[in-house]
């Protein structure tokens, strides 16, 4: 593979021999500024350029990824009950900025055919569907009718149309790339902003918390077990070129979750 696509398996292939959980970017371009926006963003070359050049000044800032959590909803869609699971980053700074999630496999089990879909892609249609689907956050469709029972990932923001959020070459060309309803394990496959200048990735934009990044919405048929995923991260402060590097685990549904569910239903039993 040449081009854009074969620098960027080079560029993970560097990410991956990284032992430490938040480390600095040690490749950069010829500029000094970080591979990882250039290669990733090559379309959009002269704007990055031009953006991180202003966004060099400083380089003091703080920034560490401290977790992965869920919010789990309750839904029920051309009666089918569902659990809805939005995942969200938590970082420590007030500004640190999301730029790539990458190396998603399962940990407790093979598989990840289970994910709801209602997008618009050509192949799904805005139908509610396990068979079809992509995880692209652009194709989700409408706020009402889709968004709500859509499973996608993304590098911040909500799930419209302008989002810049793109598959990265891990997701396997011959299925489809990442227009297709599962999660294929053993990819380490990813996700990234394909345009950084834009900040989506940002702490506090579309998220419940002024801390957190979202990354995704998970729709699975309600009390399924949507596994044990590992998930690494690249991201800075927002304000320098200084790329770090962070990963952890997520449960679907979450330990502390099922922990809630499980006093709520007791109390319950008690009143009665």
């Amino acid at each position: 593979m040449d081009g854009p696509l074969s620098d960027l398996r080079a560029f993970r292939g560097q990410i991956l021999r990284s032992s430490s959980t938040s480390v600095s970017l040690a490749i950069e371009g010829e500029w000094g500024f970080p591979v990882f926006c250039i290669r990733l963003a090559s379309i959009h070359m002269k704007f990055v350029l031009s953006s991180l050049i202003t966004a060099a000044v400083s380089t003091t800032a703080s920034a560490a990824f401290v977790e992965y959590y869920t919010v789990k909803t309750n839904v029920t869609h051309a009666g089918v009950a569902l659990d809805v699971y939005t995942l969200f980053a938590r970082f420590n700074g007030a500004t640190d900025t999301l730029l790539i999630a990458y190396n998603m496999n399962r940990l407790d089990g093979t598989s990840t055919n289970h994910f709801y879909h209602k997008d618009n892609a050509d192949y799904n249609d805005g139908v509610l569907m396990k068979e079809f689907g992509s995880w692209s956050p652009s194709l989700t469709g409408s706020a009402v009718n889709n968004r709500p029972f859509d499973s996608y990932l993304t590098i911040g923001g909500q799930a419209t149309t302008t989002n810049a959020t793109v598959g990265d070459p891990s997701w396997p060309i011959a299925d489809g790339g990442w227009n297709r309803p599962d999660i294929p394990n053993g990819s380490n496959v990813g996700w990234y902003n394909s345009n950084p200048p834009t900040l989506q990735g940002r702490v506090g934009l579309a998220a419940p918390a002024n801390d957190s990044v979202r990354l995704g919405q998970f729709v699975v048929d309600a009390g399924t077990n949507g596994g044990t995923w590992t998930l690494r991260l690249g991201y800075n402060n927002g304000v320098s070129t200084q790329v770090l590097f962070g990963e952890s685990t997520f449960t679907l549904p979450a330990p502390g979750a099922v922990a809630l569910l499980a006093t709520a239903a007791l109390v319950r039993r008690r009143r009665r």
